[in-house]
């Protein structure tokens, strides 16, 4: 691993980490994510090949979705009937919502997977994530301190972060769980457009362990 000094951003130092899969930017000494505080600045490399920045979409709001293939958590909200994260994307990209899957999966442990194989499981998924970033090395995973998979942040346009948690309130690998539950992001997002704020905000994630 190379580390490179960029420059200094309100009093810290900023550095870029390059590995063998991804190219991430981080800020040392960076504070934990808290609601209502600035959402972690990072730079990733896409499924396609893309540098984005959390800087890019000022403006909009973005939601972070962390995903592994393998996590039957994570295979819940994607396969059958009932699955609900192809529609919550396709709401989002009508929104003018930036959503982005972040793959934090090291190489050689469940879930990672190469930039081709991002992209065939988003295809034949009929996943529509605006990005896939490939977070190999961990570094936005533990920026967020992203816990499962799934593991969910919504990030209003003016750069705060506004929910910190789980999915939903069922904390199961069932489908048939999904309709009961309360889908915190939806309602989330639905409450932030009517000029609240979500409550809960913060909530305990549930899934698979992200494979760092």
């Amino acid at each position: 691993m190379m580390r490179a000094k960029i420059g200094t951003v309100a009093g810290m130092t900023a550095a870029v980490v390059f590995t063998a899969g991804s190219l991430i930017a981080f800020t040392a000494n960076a504070q934990s994510p808290v609601i209502n505080g600035a959402a972690p600045a990072f730079t990733g490399l896409t499924a396609s090949g893309e540098t984005i920045s959390l800087s890019d979409f000022e403006g909009q709001r973005v939601i972070l979705e962390w995903t592994n293939h393998d996590c039957p958590f994570v295979v819940k909200h994607y396969d059958g009937e009932l699955a609900n994260m192809q529609s919550m994307q396709a709401s989002s990209a009508d929104a003018d919502t930036v959503w982005i899957s972040v793959i934090s999966s090291a190489e050689g442990k469940q879930g990672h997977v190469s930039p081709a194989k991002a992209l065939e499981l988003s295809e034949t998924r009929n996943a529509s994530p605006a990005h896939i970033v490939l977070d190999e090395s961990g570094e936005i995973g533990r920026l967020y301190e992203a816990k499962t998979t799934p593991h969910m942040f919504i990030i209003e346009p003016d750069g705060a972060l506004a929910y910190d948690g789980a999915i939903d309130s069922i904390p199961s690998a069932r489908v048939s769980d999904i309709p009961k539950a309360i889908n915190y992001v939806s309602t989330g997002v639905s409450t932030l457009d009517a000029g609240g704020a979500p409550d809960p905000a913060s909530t305990k994630p549930y899934g698979c362990s992200v494979k760092y």
